[in-house]
């Protein structure tokens, strides 16, 4: 089937496909999408595929388009509806299709969509996902007659949320959809949790009313903070866009970031499996890695994105893995995808089953001064170029201790500071960390002299 199709340069990304809706992005890229991965799904011995799609206005069309695409190179396509992304990602596994495609902009502006695939049961990224631009602009694609079936599996995801659950006592617990896919099976999986559960903004919508669905910006968690505090509530859960990021407040109304929130998560799964790797990317702070150490097992620092961290954690046989942005990674008695529902299930547990609470587990870690994630604006087109210009003036720099996993992480006697690209959005990412107030300013000052060295304004501090 001759069928040739060139994607907007910015659109195909190192672990997924993003753009702007009727920009960067059309229903024809959603066609190709279907024709290029559905003739990779065919090649790796599949016969089917499932689909899902996010509660943004532009999705029914772009899941319609993509369906027809999958369709037209021989596949059955298994058509799951609205769902979170974890959902898609089990129905791959729950209904044994060759692959799966999730139609979502995650947590980006309503006006972008987006696609996250899975070949087989793995992540499909990176070059896979640059070498499917090269065949749509060959068109040399599979050719059949597919079908398309509708499946509703939603009740069988929430029951495997469930599984085998060890929740010991009744919480009461605040969680906030932000209006995005999670709402329903947040619905449906608090009508089965022991406790008492107040849901906030459960309804889907693609305008996303009450706030941005990005529970790493802590202004998106300030209704969240105050149900929290105002019902006396154990903790507070946040969801993203697609329900595949997890934001958690403790008891006193606290932000627990990504890297604290694994901390935590590690010890009850390092008891079971001691000497286990987790792993965590390179934003995480070195409290995580150390705490991960002392409770015996192996820490492993790697590279951000939900796709390169699920590959490292089948290489390495992680039970465990997490990122600062809220993608949480359980092998342990799960898939090893990132669920924030299922992580969700996993805190309630861990906290049941404790006399304390958790901002008590919490306070047991050692407290360092540092900043957030700092995203800043810098183009598509100067984002990777900035950091290569970076790495070169840190290399004729001596007594600097430099990781370049992702980025480049600068270790000083002051403690650390980091900047990479974002894989997602138009953004450089920064953080600093230190254990005292005046060595995060000097590492604040670093970063920022180097950035105003290659021509680039600093995020505000």
């Amino acid at each position: 089937m001759s069928d040739h199709h060139v994607f907007h340069p910015t659109l195909l990304r190192e672990y997924d496909i993003r753009g702007v809706v009727g920009d960067t992005l059309f229903e024809a890229d959603a066609r190709a999408i279907g024709r290029t991965f559905g003739t990779r799904i065919i090649e790796n011995g599949g016969t089917s595929v499932a689909t899902g799609r996010d509660g943004r206005h532009s999705s029914p069309a772009m899941e319609q388009a993509l369906a027809e695409g999958l369709a037209s190179t021989g596949l059955t396509v298994h058509r799951i509806g609205g769902c979170a992304t974890p959902e898609l990602y089990f129905a791959v596994h729950h209904l044994s299709t060759g692959g799966g495609v999730m139609v979502t902009g995650s947590h980006n502006p309503p006006d972008y969509n987006g696609f996250k695939m899975m070949l087989g049961t793995g992540p499909f990224f990176g070059v896979d996902i640059q070498g499917l631009g090269a065949l749509a602009a060959t068109g040399n694609c599979a050719a059949g007659s597919g079908t398309m079936v509708d499946d509703d599996i939603a009740a069988a995801y929430v029951s495997r949320l469930i599984q085998g659950n060890r929740i010991k006592r009744s919480l009461s617990v605040v969680w906030d959809c932000g209006n995005g896919a999670a709402g329903p099976s947040v619905e449906a999986l608090c009508r089965i949790l022991p406790g008492t559960h107040r849901i906030l903004f459960a309804e889907v919508d693609g305008d996303f009313p009450n706030h941005h669905p990005d529970p790493t910006v802590p202004e998106n968690l300030e209704t969240l903070i105050e149900t929290v505090t105002e019902t006396g509530a154990d903790l507070g859960i946040a969801f993203d866009g697609d329900g595949d990021r997890i934001g958690v407040v403790d008891d006193k109304g606290r932000i627990l970031w990504g890297d604290q929130f694994v901390a935590v998560l590690a010890e009850d799964v390092l008891a079971e499996q001691p000497g286990a790797t987790v792993i965590a990317d390179v934003k995480a702070s070195q409290v995580l890695f150390d705490r991960i150490a002392e409770l015996g097992g192996t820490p492993l620092m790697w590279r951000t994105g939900h796709s390169l961290i699920k590959t490292k954690m089948a290489e390495t046989g992680a039970p465990l893995a997490g990122e600062m942005s809220g993608h949480i990674f359980f092998k342990d008695r799960y898939y090893g995808f990132d669920d924030a529902l299922y992580a969700a299930v996993r805190l309630i547990e861990l906290l049941s089953a404790r006399d304390e609470s958790l901002s008590t587990v919490r306070d047991r870690l050692p407290q360092v001064m540092n900043t957030p994630e700092l995203r800043f604006s810098c183009s598509e087109e100067r984002k990777f170029p900035a950091i290569d210009e970076v790495k070169a003036l840190l290399g004729a720099r001596t007594g600097l201790e430099v990781s370049q996993v992702d980025g480049v992480r600068v270790q000083t006697t002051d403690g650390w500071w980091l900047l990479r690209a974002s894989n997602t959005q138009d953004a450089l990412v920064a953080r600093c960390e230190s254990a005292t107030e005046a060595g995060l300013a000097r590492l604040k000052t670093e970063l920022a002299t180097i950035l105003h060295e290659i021509g680039l304004e600093p995020p505000a501090f």
